[in-house]
């Protein structure tokens, strides 16, 4: 089944089970890679392969389990019709927001830093400054989370209930673990990938201004 969404993903299956193997990892306690001291260009090749990755292919995998468990079990329980409109709500912000970081704002992140490595000038863009986009992505993530915290009350905490079927215990667990790959993904942006991007750009625009 994951080899098939995989495939029709367009994503390598390789990818996805690493990923998987990370979050599991981590919900262990073993401690994950710091990417502080990583290039903007590593870590931002570790988000697109590891959890836009995962985000592509869990999102059809969670919406099909959720269409099969309401069927079952929507007019018992009347949580999951709300679970799957707050999910399909996340699911479209989190695929145009993928899109907006790896056509805009990634590239030019990635431009920076080879403008501060080679000294060279300030790559175009089309925004004034990277803190523009970023505070959208950011925005974007808060709104994420907003949502996910929705789906985790409604759920009580991902707990299915007594006796529940197996499609009904996969999708709290497939949706619990989506929440905790998201609290990854936007602490790897938030914390680490954005900030340094920032000072990318600011060390560029002073280093340009010293040459005047």
């Amino acid at each position: 089944m994951l080899a098939a969404a995989c495939k029709q993903a367009n994503v390598p299956l390789e990818n996805v089970l690493t990923t998987l193997q990370e979050l599991e990892q981590s919900q262990s306690g073993k401690p994950a890679r710091q990417w502080i001291d990583a290039a903007a260009a590593e870590l931002i090749a570790h988000i697109v392969q590891k959890h836009h990755a995962f985000v592509r292919i869990e999102i059809p995998r969670l919406e099909a389990l959720l269409v099969k468990v309401i069927g079952r079990h929507g007019s018992s329980y009347q949580e999951l019709p709300r679970i799957q409109d707050l999910f399909l709500a996340v699911a479209q912000e989190l695929q145009a927001h993928m899109f907006k970081e790896e056509r805009v704002l990634f590239p030019h992140i990635e431009r920076l830093e080879t403008a501060v490595r080679l000294q060279g000038p300030e790559p175009e863009g089309c925004f004034d400054s990277v803190e523009f986009p970023i505070a959208r992505m950011v925005a974007d993530h808060d709104d994420a989370g907003g949502l996910f915290a929705s789906m985790r009350s409604l759920s009580n905490g991902y707990v299915p209930p007594e006796g529940a079927c197996p499609s009904f215990t996969a999708l709290y667990r497939g949706l619990e673990e989506f929440e905790q790959d998201l609290h990854q993904h936007i602490h790897l942006e938030n914390n680490i990938l954005f900030p340094r991007a920032i000072e990318l750009e600011r060390s560029v625009r002073e280093a340009s201004h010293a040459a005047r």
